[in-house]
């Protein structure tokens, strides 16, 4: 057996690798083939951090008979962002004052021209009826709902490039949730109100052990929050909104956290609820979410070119498959990329929400949408 060795580095340092034993050697030669040059520079890769000096090694193998292997060697884990990382010692009094200034506004504004229908405005009202003069059934005014908050949703990420460049970062953030927040409001309320509309398919509330795995599945995809989520100043475009590129935390368990967290929560709840309208709700989101997760990687796929086929080398969609391939491995303190502020938040908020739904359900009652 013969073999070659490539090792790439990227351009924010030339110092040797600290993690490489000192008899360990790379041979010099050409290699046969090249699956990876180099991190290439552009004004995007902004994302790569300080300490990822070396990035992958790409050792190309002849086996016996002259048939060539190509595989890749990870020499250090990291090319994208550490996600979830959250220093209390770096925030700003100032920002999280204008975050909750913007957050009152919006929802002042939400409330008075969505949401209540004794202000003259109520548009979220003229918006479901519209919807729901289309067809009698609750199934399919479900999936239009969810089509067309898909299509604005999805359109305006994949616009967002262009968009930015017309009329900046912050102002599109704000376009993009101006629009898709009372969208996704519609939505989430239609279900609540017609959850138990539709056609009873299965009945399953009283079979022991079937609360206890629909909550907990409910409460685990939480954690599959897309990392972005977590950055609330960006949201609210206090901080300047990016297009990351993470590769920790769960990253490494899916590539796609947001699609697999609600695959979750649509099986669990269709599994509760057990009727068509949930089971269109549910192949709505997860279609769209599916989508997502290929939409997602070509526009990472144009934004950071080759920084981002290396992170997905060593990433799957499907969770776990990376790590079983060997193509991830999993730091031995892996755990402490969960031991953080985002995460502790999450955990409380979800347990909130859970104990909130009485709540959620008599405010969506009240609407009569």
């Amino acid at each position: 057996m013969s073999s070659s060795c490539l090792l790439v580095s990227s351009s924010l340092s030339s110092s040797p690798n600290p993690n490489t034993p000192k008899n360990q050697t790379f041979p010099t030669s050409k290699p046969t083939s090249l699956l990876t040059t180099r991190i290439p520079r552009n004004p995007f890769n902004s994302c790569l951090i300080s300490n990822s000096r070396t990035i992958l090694v790409r050792a190309s193998t002849r086996e016996a008979g002259g048939k060539k292997n190509s595989v890749f060697q990870e020499v250090e884990s990291l090319v994208g962002e550490d996600s979830a990382a959250f220093d209390l010692g770096k925030q700003k009094l100032s920002s999280w004052i204008y975050f909750t200034v913007i957050l009152g506004v919006v929802l002042a504004v939400l409330q008075v021209a969505w949401i209540d229908n004794s202000a003259g405005f109520g548009l979220g009202k003229a918006y479901i009826d519209a919807v729901s003069g289309i067809s009698d059934s609750h199934e399919v005014v479900m999936l239009i709902l969810i089509f067309i908050f898909a299509t604005v949703h999805s359109g305006l990420a994949s616009l967002r490039d262009k968009g930015e460049k017309i009329i900046g970062a912050r102002a599109y953030r704000v376009l993009f949730a101006g629009i898709s927040l009372p969208l996704a409001l519609s939505t989430v309320v239609y279900f609540i109100n017609h959850r138990y509309d539709g056609l009873q398919l299965w009945q399953l509330q009283g079979v022991p052990g079937v609360h206890q795995l629909v909550w907990l599945s409910n409460f685990i995809s939480f954690f599959f929050l897309y990392p972005s989520t977590f950055n609330l100043l960006e949201v609210a475009a206090v901080d300047k909104p990016k297009v990351h590129l993470w590769e920790t935390g769960i990253m490494r368990i899916t590539r796609h956290p947001q699609m697999v967290g609600q695959v979750m929560w649509c099986l669990a709840h269709t599994l509760w609820i057990g009727n068509s309208v949930a089971a269109a709700a549910s192949l709505g989101l997860i279609g769209h979410h599916l989508f997502g997760a290929w939409n997602g990687d070509k526009r990472l796929a144009i934004r950071y070119g080759e920084a981002f086929e290396v992170v997905k080398q060593r990433t799957s969609i499907v969770p776990f498959a990376a790590i079983i391939t060997g193509r991830q491995t999993l730091p031995k303190d892996y755990y402490k990329e969960f031991l953080r502020l985002p995460y502790l938040t999450i955990t409380a908020l979800t347990l909130g929400a859970y104990f909130a739904h009485p709540l959620m359900q008599a405010s969506s009652f009240q609407l009569h949408w």
